[in-house]
């Protein structure tokens, strides 16, 4: 029988900066320059502002919480900055693996960068392993439709990408793996829909046991002989190919098969907000002409049909609301998730008349695409209709570097003076010449006014 574990260990332990394809070094770097946008953008939201205030008490290290620019330890770093970059629903995915490999792994990678003096290539190589096993164990498993996919496999790559920082074999790649593979969490996929926020710690706890996985194998801890098989074969998914960990392994790299954001709301929502937006460019139409819209679109998506979200998270996870809101405010924007948007009336009255169904044969079609098809009814019996297979921001149609640019700065702004911002994305877009990744840690700031 293949040791597939045993030959992605070897694969991880040899695989040196030289090797990595000029293509995945410039995704890398988008990723990075994302990612920290994300988590900056996030960390003016108040409930981060309170937790960061609070976890910063008596407490100091070499690791920066980006927006607030304390030093912290690398484990509680890790923490907040994971939470703070899922609270806009701005951040990365990879389809494949159905999750968010980077807000896993990078506030992991960058807290032990940090903590080790390390440099930007060392960083980027290490960002890359952890988003490649992470996104693999993703591929390879079937979780538990019940389950958050946050929290589970983003361990095990951030995990991975700290024990590459501090040069493990491939011994102890396998016990970090192992031992990663048991710190995940099982959560209900229930938080997310129903708007419970603390969902949205799920990646951060990722990035904490990250760190502490190879803190206990540093130290002699172990676990079973192949955490991967029993976790995801039996616990936490409801099956498990292992074939996909090592499958085209150095040829097929998964973080130059991601997606970007550019609606803020879930990824699920995202199709059918493309087909409103090529519906809303062709045909000039007011939200009053509207009798109801109707959305078919595959199984993850349609279970986003919550027509009266009870907060912002909750919101950004309801496909009716998206709708609502993206047609009322004429954008699908931070703004269009906002309290304020919850709370007006002709946005929620629009969203009850948004319908969301499963079509099976779209569901079908995922992961490879995330289909959805709009109807729109209008009063004086118009039907305005538009299908999609892909998202925008997947590879198959991806955002151009100036859209990622204007993304981050727009984010970023909220919290660090242009200037900032700019020093900081400079620094992303050529990560692997810095000697240290101080500059991508931005200022010492508070949100702007």
């Amino acid at each position: 029988m293949t040791d597939h574990l045993g030959n992605l260990c070897e694969f991880l332990s040899r695989t040196s900066f030289e090797d990595l394809p000029s293509p995945v070094i410039q995704r890398g770097r988008q990723v990075t320059a994302d990612t920290i946008a994300a988590i900056v953008g996030g960390s003016a939201e108040p409930e981060v502002l309170a937790l960061t205030e609070s976890m910063a008490q008596g407490s100091s290290g070499k690791s920066t919480v980006l927006g607030s620019g304390k030093k912290l330890q690398a484990g509680t770093a890790a923490f907040l900055n994971g939470t703070a970059g899922t609270f806009l629903e701005m951040d990365e995915g990879n389809q494949f693996c159905q999750g968010h490999p980077a807000i896993h792994v990078l506030p992991a990678v960058l807290a032990c960068t940090q903590s080790q003096e390390l440099d930007g290539r060392q960083f980027l190589l290490a960002l890359v392993l952890g988003y490649e096993v992470g996104s693999r164990i993703g591929i390879g498993a079937t979780i538990r439709k019940s389950m958050h996919p946050h929290g589970t496999w983003g361990t095990v790559g951030g995990a991975v990408a700290v024990a590459k920082l501090a040069g493990a074999t491939p011994g102890e790649f396998r016990e970090t793996i192992n031992v990663a593979s048991t710190l995940g969490l099982g959560t209900s996929r229930q938080t997310m829909l129903q708007g419970g926020t603390v969902r949205n710690s799920f990646a951060g706890v990722s990035g904490q046991m990250a760190v502490m996985a190879w803190d206990m194998v540093r130290a002699g801890f172990n676990g079973e002989h192949d955490g991967l098989s029993t976790i995801w074969g039996s616990v936490l998914s409801e099956n498990w190919d292992p074939a996909a960990l090592t499958e085209e392994l150095g040829t097929r790299w998964e973080i130059a098969r991601n997606y970007f954001k550019r609606h803020s709301c879930c990824r699920y929502c995202h199709g059918a907000l493309d087909v409103l937006a090529r519906i809303c460019a062709d045909i000039d139409f007011q939200v009053s002409d509207i009798d109801k819209i109707k959305v078919e679109t595959y199984s993850l998506a349609a279970q986003l049909n919550d027509r009266s979200p009870r907060n912002t998270l909750a919101a950004k996870f309801s496909v009716p609301f998206a709708i609502a809101s993206t047609l009322v405010n004429g954008h699908s924007g931070l703004a269009s998730f906002t309290w304020e948007a919850i709370g007006r009336e002709e946005i929620m009255a629009l969203a009850s008349r948004v319908e969301v169904v499963e079509d099976k044969t779209l569901t079908a079609m995922v992961p490879d695409y995330r289909p959805a098809r709009v109807k729109i009814s209008l009063k004086d019996g118009q039907l305005l209709e538009g299908f999609t297979r892909t998202n925008r921001g997947d590879s198959e149609d991806p955002y151009t570097q100036d859209v990622l640019t204007e993304k981050f700065f727009e984010l970023t702004t909220r919290v660090w003076p242009s200037a900032a911002a700019e020093a900081v994305f400079a620094a992303a877009m050529r990560i692997e010449r810095l000697g240290d990744v101080d500059t991508l840690t931005g200022p010492v700031t508070v949100p702007l006014s």
